[in-house]
């Protein structure tokens, strides 16, 4: 009997070495670089829910997932603040200008402003370099001559 029962677990340990071994779990990275075996894994493992969920490859799947979800998210993010600082700067722009065009209109009326003042006691204004206009008819000073005859 002893015999026997040490042919028969030598005979069961040669046979379970000869079994095919089961494939290997495919990795994270695999999953991450092939979308389609990514999708075929998670619809496998998404059938039976309670025997696949510790199975290697399905936790290998939705790791993979999370990573997949992380870097587009990441991508996204950099995409939205790219947008923002794009905004703010035309937006700087925009204020910039507007201060520069309400300070050259304040400029410019204060000028003129200016050159009402001094037309008064008969001051013609500084003529602007290059800007060489007539002065309107209004800014002359107006001489009175009495009549002598």
């Amino acid at each position: 009997m002893p015999r026997q029962l040490i042919a028969l677990i030598v005979g069961i340990g040669i046979l379970t070495g000869c079994a095919p071994e089961p494939p290997p779990a495919r990795t994270v990275t695999e999953f991450v670089e092939n979308p389609i075996l990514l999708e075929a894994a998670m619809l496998r493992c998404a059938k039976d829910r309670s025997t696949s969920k510790y199975e290697q490859e399905c936790i290998n799947a939705r790791e993979a997932v999370k990573r997949i979800q992380t870097k587009e998210e990441e991508r996204r993010r950099v995409e939205l603040e790219a947008r923002s600082e794009r905004k703010r700067q035309a937006l700087r722009r925009t204020q910039q200008a507007t201060a520069e065009a309400r300070r050259r209109a304040e400029e410019a009326e204060r000028l003129r402003k200016e050159s009402e003042y001094l037309a008064q006691f008969g001051v013609l204004p500084p003529a602007d370099e290059g800007h060489e206009e007539a002065l309107p008819e209004g800014n002359l000073p107006i001489a009175v001559v009495p009549d002598s005859a």
